[in-house]
């Protein structure tokens, strides 16, 4: 805690007043500009890291530090989640009971759309992320719902990303109910919270790259391209919201529910910022 603090305390005052400029393209539905607030965080990147290239931040940490980019490369050449992939893709193509399959659900037989999700679903009223696009594919074909986290609906979301490298994200908000959900989930990734008093900005944009409890946190900009990833803290793979809800936990937050609407929200926000930038999971993080 104390090594947060340090941290923090010692940002420049420049950097923080990037951080804010980032964030103040609008707090209503009338005000806030997307496109405006993705072009905000991409000069505060190209501020802070000025050697690092736009398309870079699809690898995460990575992308903006050289010791721990040697490592990963290493760790790439045999990639720790090849096997999560073939039981992916044996999950993907295995029908259910009713003969039919994800294939069935998901627009091109659910291969190379990776980069469409999350979307808002207009007739729902709400954003839709692939992970919950899965479970519903399972549970209209009379299957039951996989956990959020890991095991097999990682698998799968890992296969389907697979599949999409190299495909670039153009996440839409088509009207003033999506930008709603937009503007939710930019507050909650600018707001402080938990017994820590921590945003998810705090971590991810003035302390990317700076050392926190023994880790360097990664950019915000391209944080969803490269999931579901394998990390050698859980020993497994797992999605984006498992990693949301530790991040949450560690700032000793309230809890919430992956794929609550918070998060799927702050997803959709987080993903829309990442427009223009390919997809690149699954991945293998620290």
């Amino acid at each position: 805690m104390n090594i947060i603090k340090s941290t923090l305390l010692g940002l420049s005052v420049a950097a923080a007043s990037q951080m804010a400029m980032a964030a103040t393209t609008g707090a209503t539905v009338a005000t806030v500009d997307p496109e405006a607030d993705r072009i905000a965080l991409q000069e505060y990147m190209k501020n802070r890291f000025p050697d690092t290239p736009m398309n870079e931040y699809i690898n995460g940490i990575y992308a903006v530090d050289a010791a721990s980019r040697e490592q990963w490369e290493e760790i790439e050449e045999f990639p720790p989640y090849e096997l999560d992939l073939e039981k992916g893709e044996e999950l993907f193509n295995t029908p259910f009971a009713n003969g039919k399959g994800y294939a069935d659900c998901f627009e091109n037989g659910g291969i190379g759309i990776r980069q469409n999700f999350p979307y808002w679903n207009d007739e729902r009223k709400t954003v839709v992320t692939l992970e919950m696009a899965i479970n519903e594919c399972r549970m209209v074909n009379g299957e039951k719902p996989l956990g959020w986290k890991k095991g097999a609906i990682a698998e799968i979301s890992a296969y389907m990303a697979y599949t999409s490298r190299g495909n670039e994200f153009a996440i839409d908000i088509p009207n003033d109910d999506a930008k709603a959900a937009y503007l939710d989930g930019k507050k909650f990734f600018y707001s402080k919270r938990g017994q820590l008093n921590l945003s998810c900005a705090d971590c991810h944009l003035t302390g990317t790259n700076r050392l926190v409890r023994a880790d360097l946190p990664s950019p915000a900009l391209g944080h969803t391209t490269h999931f579901p990833v394998v990390r050698s803290k859980w020993g497994n793979i797992g999605t984006l919201h498992r990693r949301y809800e530790g991040c949450h936990r560690d700032s000793r937050s309230e809890y919430l529910k992956p794929q609550s609407e918070t998060f799927r929200n702050l997803e959709y926000f987080q993903t829309y910022m990442s427009n223009g930038l390919i997809v690149n999971g699954p991945g293998a993080r620290k």
